[in-house]
């Protein structure tokens, strides 16, 4: 059965590249019918922040890729955090001791710190240099019985045999070649990622591991501890990066590129997930709009490229118009959204809304459905631009009348035009009536008109179409604020 992981420590927000590895292994185990599976990686306890681990969570069930089996969700092999299995860790590290696998080390923090610092003068990469691998069986008995520091490392061996990853094909590092044997287990006996990685995904039955890039020059070393157990390890795809779109580095510094900001700013998990994965790769083509459904439909591990993904943020809000777009003509999402904006429009304007009707779910749903495909964020109704659906301006007569000498002459005929309509306004006939008007009125031009209607209806000089300003308000109300802003 296939069983595939996301494993992040619960070190602070989840970014973008985060989401995506989660992803990726959520559309795997989907397509397959396996299982996935969230464990949190806390081995580094001085580096995990409170509230990290549930905000995880949260934002993958958000994201609409809950884990099958996570900490919040149990499961068969758990316990799910690292730091609840460390007996296990103590267990397989003492089983490589036995073994001559690995081998305890008393080297002190000032000894290393030595080692690196003559590595750099010779402008040679740093590593440790095995010392403590020599130690005989006596000797280490003693240190142990003195009460001595130490860790437990890994004896690298030659020998590392290649690997198919499923994303960069056939692979090898001599890692023994070219690094010191590292440390597996702490002196506080808490595992290294190399240990603890290995342990658990064989423990937890884990089919494949999809991880990211910066993992694939460590596979062969953690082959060697498969090797070592005698374990069967698991199939690897590791995924290139994710990069801006100049090629630079996401960078946690950067606000925008934590999942739950953009939840905050409005921003729905579809067109978070179709943006992520259109400017990457596992896909026969990348195109705009894909639903979860249809992503899991046509994902294939197969076709992930090698080179980094470039994602292009300032495109996010044309995916997020289209989902939206998507989701307000879908008669089962649309209650959710309108519920949405009502609770928005309560918040936004409180005690400057003359008349509660704006909040009616009939008036409401109107409105999305005439926005549909011209807003990019439900956030966007309750903008200054969007204020008239929800609030009556009031707008001088004196401004009108600078705008166009005509006002009174343009505003009875509008109202004369709202009289005669048939019962049903809609955008197209209302634009084709209001294009006959200018040639009763000799002197304004269209545009001229089209400004003045705008501030009579809405008090800006910009915004959405008059027509569409109509029909949103409906004709009473329309006629309403004509008749107010000529009057006032």
């Amino acid at each position: 059965m296939v069983r595939v992981r996301f494993a992040p420590s619960p070190t602070g927000f989840l970014h973008l590249g985060g989401l995506r590895t989660a992803l990726y292994n959520f559309l795997f185990a989907q397509k397959h019918g396996g299982r996935f599976i969230l464990r949190l990686e806390d081995t580094d306890q001085s580096r995990v922040v409170p509230g990290a681990a549930d905000g995880i969570e949260d934002m993958l069930e958000w994201a609409g890729i809950p884990p099958d089996e996570s900490p919040r969700q149990g499961g068969p092999v758990g316990p799910y955090r690292q730091s609840q299995r460390l007996d296990l860790y103590q267990e397989a590290t003492e089983e490589l001791l036995g073994k001559g696998a690995a081998y305890r080390c008393f080297c002190t923090p000032q000894r290393l710190e030595l080692l690196k610092k003559a590595a750099l003068r010779e402008r040679q990469t740093p590593r440790y240099d095995n010392r403590c691998r020599h130690l005989s069986p006596q000797q280490v008995a003693e240190k142990v019985a003195q009460g001595a520091d130490s860790v437990v490392r890994f004896r690298l061996e030659d020998g590392s045999e290649p690997f198919c990853d499923l994303v960069y094909g056939w692979t090898k590092h001599e890692v023994a070649s070219v690094e010191g044997d590292p440390v597996i287990l702490k002196s506080d006996g808490f595992p290294t990622y190399h240990l603890a990685n290995v342990v658990d995904d064989h423990h937890m039955r884990i089919s494949h591991v999809l991880r990211g890039w910066e993992w694939l020059v460590s596979t062969s070393k953690h082959l060697l501890l498969y090797r070592a157990f005698a374990w069967d390890p698991p199939r690897f795809a590791h995924l290139p990066l994710l990069l801006n779109a100049d090629g630079s580095k996401l960078s946690k510094r950067q606000g925008h590129v934590f999942v739950e900001q953009f939840a905050q700013d409005g921003y729905l998990p579809a067109a978070l997930l179709d943006a992520i994965t259109n400017c990457g790769s596992g896909f026969a083509e990348n195109r705009m709009g894909r639903t979860l459904e249809e992503l899991v439909a046509e994902f294939d591990v197969g076709k992930i490229e090698k080179h980094s993904a470039l994602l292009d943020l300032e495109q996010l809000s044309e995916f997020n118009r289209i989902h939206l777009a998507r989701q307000i003509g879908d008669e089962r999402s649309r209650p959710a959204l309108v519920a949405e904006v009502q609770e928005s429009v309560e918040r936004v304007y409180g005690e400057q809304l003359t008349d509660r009707g704006v909040l009616e779910k009939a008036y409401v749903e109107q409105v999305l459905l005439l926005r549909k495909g011209h807003i990019s964020r439900l956030q966007d109704l309750v903008s200054p631009t969007h204020a008239f659906l929800w609030i009556r301006p009031t707008v001088p007569h004196e401004e009108l009348q600078a705008i166009s000498p005509e006002a009174d002459d343009i505003g009875r005929l509008v109202l004369e035009l709202l009289d005669q309509s048939v019962a049903t306004l809609t955008v197209e006939q209302l634009n084709g009536d209001l294009r006959q008007l200018p040639a009763r009125v000799r002197v304004t031009q269209y545009s001229v008109m089209m400004k003045l209607l705008r501030m009579a209806l809405s008090g800006l000089q910009q915004g959405p179409g008059v027509a569409e300003m109509m029909v949103s308000l409906g004709r009473g109300e329309a006629q309403a604020r004509i008749r107010r802003a000529l009057s006032s």
